[in-house]
């Protein structure tokens, strides 16, 4: 098994985003880990009436192709958190 790509067949959500593919649908980042970084995530999100950020529609962590653009985005999230 290869650490850059997982499916959880078994998760009662499989998959948890209407319209994907259930065959090239990558569970390793179940919840995003880009969230925090609000627009600069990345992905295809939307922001609710009430503010809040909306990521149903977005597929960016779970395709296996954007694993690396992923952890590129988590350097720059670890970059913001560090102590100044």
């Amino acid at each position: 098994m290869s650490s850059r790509f997982m499916q959880n067949r078994d998760c009662e959500f499989f998959p948890c985003h209407a319209g994907a593919d259930p065959e090239k649908f990558n569970c390793l980042f179940c919840y995003c880990p880009l969230y925090a970084l609000g627009d600069r995530c990345g992905g295809g999100f939307t922001y609710a009436n009430d503010g809040i950020k909306d990521c149903s529609r977005c597929l960016f962590p779970h395709q296996a192709e954007n694993y690396d653009r992923v952890c590129e985005k988590l350097a720059e999230l670890i970059e913001r958190c560090k102590k100044e």
